[in-house]
């Protein structure tokens, strides 16, 4: 064979294995809907159970859809002013070329699909399901890809004005995570906590999850799907695959740790669910710099989100008196903050601790500031017009009965469901 010849068929082949493992990558993350599904439905009661696995089929599904028909091109389109993008990139030439523009849309969809599920546990056994609906469409069509455009939109054919500024953000710690646990923020604080969650004194009142066993099989297949997220955002078959695995299980095993620690000093007993928690805040916050930092940068990263979620729940819960029932406004909130910002600190070229200065950390902190105020800003702006409009939370009556029967018709445990008041 000439040379040129064998030139096109190592290209072929290495075109070829990249979309394989693209593809893979993509398969994992949709996995990782059926982890938040048994997160987000062990966390809560069993009477909405139901519900809960309602909203994660949609989140996928409506996602889908919205983010085909308008949330892609808008994404990842040419780069127009304020919102980044214009055109629908997908009726364009970037749709007719090939192979691996269906490999990247499918990519990005799992990705669109899980910034959206995010806001469905902050808001669970209250919201009324025609009005999660409606947020999850907006979610997947504009709010989250016009700030993916400002941070990834040169992944297509556009070019975002905080990746410009050098932005980095491998995986999506503040594009996918943040901007979710943020808008989780917005929606918790709108339709208001659950009832019998506050005494009179205003102070907390557990209200238990009906099994943490689904919650840890949850878990388990996040973390088992985030090794696509992380590595899958290589979008290639290179060596750089192994080295982001391995940082992303070490900054999990130390979110785990670390949260277990904590919960034990502060709590007298090793906690379950936070230490489950304290997992995914160690997945979420090495998401940004899991290809940019060391093994042991990782595991930093991966404690101080441990740690972090642990005071952030606590936060939330007794002070703000923002009812989250799984924490989602810290892990994905907070923690991706936390390591959006840490990129700054922890990378190997540019970070603080390696001799970078301060010029990549001011820049990492503008983009977790700007996601803040995005998707914050825009969320109040969605949930008190759905308020207003067709309503987001299901009555008194139909929130003590359980949202399965009053929404949906029916029960997840037919036949050994206990229903409290409370």
């Amino acid at each position: 064979m000439e040379p040129q010849g064998l030139s096109e068929a190592v290209t072929l082949v290495q075109t070829n294995l990249d979309i394989v493992w693209t593809c893979v990558a993509a398969f994992l993350v949709f996995f990782m809907q059926a982890g938040f599904a048994m997160v987000e439905a062990g966390f809560t009661r069993a009477k909405n159970a139901v519900n809960i696995i309602m909203k994660n089929l949609m989140d996928f599904s409506v996602g889908s859809l919205a983010f085909f028909l308008v949330g892609f091109g808008l994404m990842f389109g040419v780069t127009n002013g304020f919102l980044g993008t214009s055109g629908f990139v997908l009726w364009g030439e970037d749709w007719a070329g090939g192979a691996w523009s269906f490999t990247f849309l499918i990519f990005q969809t799992v990705f669109a699909a899980t910034a959206a599920t995010i806001v469905s546990g902050a808001m669970a056994e209250r919201t009324k399901f025609v009005g999660y609906l409606i947020y999850s469409v907006i979610i997947s069509a504009f709010i989250y890809p016009v700030f993916g455009s400002w941070a990834w939109g040169s992944l297509g054919s556009g070019s975002g004005w905080l990746e410009n500024l050098g932005f980095v953000d491998f995986a999506g710690s503040t594009v996918v995570h943040s901007i979710g646990g943020w808008l989780a923020l917005a929606g918790a604080l709108v339709v208001g906590p659950r009832l019998g969650k506050y005494g009179k004194d205003g102070k907390p009142k557990a209200i238990l999850g009906h099994n943490l066993t689904l919650a840890a099989l949850g878990v388990f297949i996040l973390w088992f799907g985030w090794f696509g997220f992380n590595a899958g955002s290589t979008t290639a078959a290179s060596g750089d695959i192994g080295r982001i695995a391995v940082t992303t299980n070490l900054a999990a095993a130390a979110g785990a740790l670390f949260a277990m620690v904590t919960s034990w000093i502060f709590g007298k007993k090793p906690d379950g669910s936070m230490t489950l928690n304290g997992a995914l805040a160690g997945l979420v916050a090495i998401t940004a710099g899991c290809a940019s930092v060391s093994g042991l940068g990782a595991i930093a990263v991966g404690a101080v989100a441990g740690v972090l979620v642990h005071g952030s729940v606590r936060f939330f819960d007794a002070i703000a008196k923002v009812d989250d029932p799984v924490g989602a406004i810290s892990v994905h909130g907070v923690c991706g903050a936390w390591g959006t910002a840490a990129v700054g600190l922890f990378a190997l070229d540019g970070g603080l601790f390696y001799g970078g200065g301060l010029h990549q950390l001011g820049v990492q902190l503008l983009g977790v500031v700007t996601a803040f105020g995005w998707a914050f800003g825009l969320g109040l702006v969605v949930f008190l017009a759905i308020r207003h409009t067709i309503g987001l939370r299901v009555s008194r009556d139909e929130e003590l009965r359980g949202l399965d029967v009053g929404e949906h018709g029916m029960e997840a445990y037919a036949g050994f469901q206990i229903f409290t008041t409370h």
